[in-house]
């Protein structure tokens, strides 16, 4: 299995994730927006606005060549004199709804390169309601457990812990939604891993979990999307995405890297909101839907 191969399944990943989205939105189209890295390679970025569900939404696909950033070879414990360079694809996934019904969605698959021949997969889906349904959430859950199921039985629990850890706020004490599924540096053969699982097979794991997204939320889109809200419900959803920004911008290792290795600025920035607000010191009435939903803002729930 090539490289090549592995970009076409992406590219092919973003097209039918594209055209699921628009069938179930209605009226919003994808704008794309393709560049060139400064490095090697480039991407497809794609935009989704003011549609009937959609508000903002970004489908990208990026491949991306260079030499190993000297923060990565740290992080890597690569040598310094060594003539490492690095071929990094996947696509990435943000979606903010309209009404505040219809939860805010994320999904990553990538596969990572060195010259070395060392390679490894990373991704992974979250939820993040405004208001959490426990019915979806259980859904949501099962449906990943069932996938990671198929590949090894040790990878839903470990990448639904992997998640819980990651998609953390630290500074509110507070996890950013339901959580789902995170897992990196998937390396073939790898029996410390605890996976002992060939490149083939760990693709095969990358591709069921990129292939899950629409099904998923497209079913999410068509319960909730005319489901009525008030003004309060709105300005909640505001400030839920505004603990959205928090995450992505302060501690989303992504975002960081792309920034600090000056990434393409716009497709990175693509998975912020169109409107968050901040209220100082909110503090939701007891008994509400919405101290509900910060309730089950925490790590370790058990979904399934």
């Amino acid at each position: 299995m090539t490289a090549e191969q592995i970009e076409d399944f992406f590219k092919n990943l973003q097209d039918n994730i594209c055209q699921a989205i628009e069938a179930e939105d209605g009226s919003g189209k994808f704008v794309e927006d393709p560049w060139e890295h400064h490095s090697g390679g480039g991407g497809r970025t794609r935009l989704i606005q003011n549609g009937n569900v959609i508000e903002k939404g970004g489908v990208n696909f990026s491949r991306v060549t260079g030499e190993v950033h000297p923060r990565l070879r740290a992080q890597m414990n690569l040598s310094e004199g060594a003539d490492y360079r690095f071929t990094a694809m996947g696509v990435s996934i943000v979606m903010h709804p309209q009404n505040p019904n219809v939860p805010i969605i994320h999904m990553n698959v990538r596969y990572f390169e060195l010259s070395d021949g060392t390679c490894w997969f990373g991704g992974g889906i979250d939820l993040t309601p405004h208001y959490v349904v426990e019915e979806d959430a259980r859904n949501f859950h099962q449906t990943l457990k069932s996938a990671c199921d198929e590949h090894h039985a040790a990878f839903y629990p470990k990448f639904k812990e992997w998640a819980d850890e990651y998609f953390y706020i630290p500074h509110r004490n507070e996890t950013r939604g339901v959580g789902g599924i995170f897992f990196d540096y998937l390396k073939p053969d790898m029996p410390g891993n605890g996976q002992n699982l060939s490149k083939e097979q760990l693709f095969e794991f990358v591709k069921e979990v990129g292939e899950s997204f629409a099904p998923i939320y497209t079913k999410l889109m068509h319960l909730h999307k005319d489901e009525p809200f008030t003004e309060t419900q709105k300005q909640w959803q505001y400030l839920r995405r505004g603990r959205y920004v928090e995450f992505n911008l302060v501690w989303d290792r992504g975002t960081k890297f792309g920034l600090e290795t000056n990434g393409r600025t716009e497709s990175i920035l693509m998975s912020l909101p169109p409107q968050a607000n901040w209220v100082y010191n909110f503090i939701p009435e007891d008994g509400s839907k919405e101290a509900e939903t910060l309730f089950f803002l925490r790590k370790g729930v058990e979904w399934v």
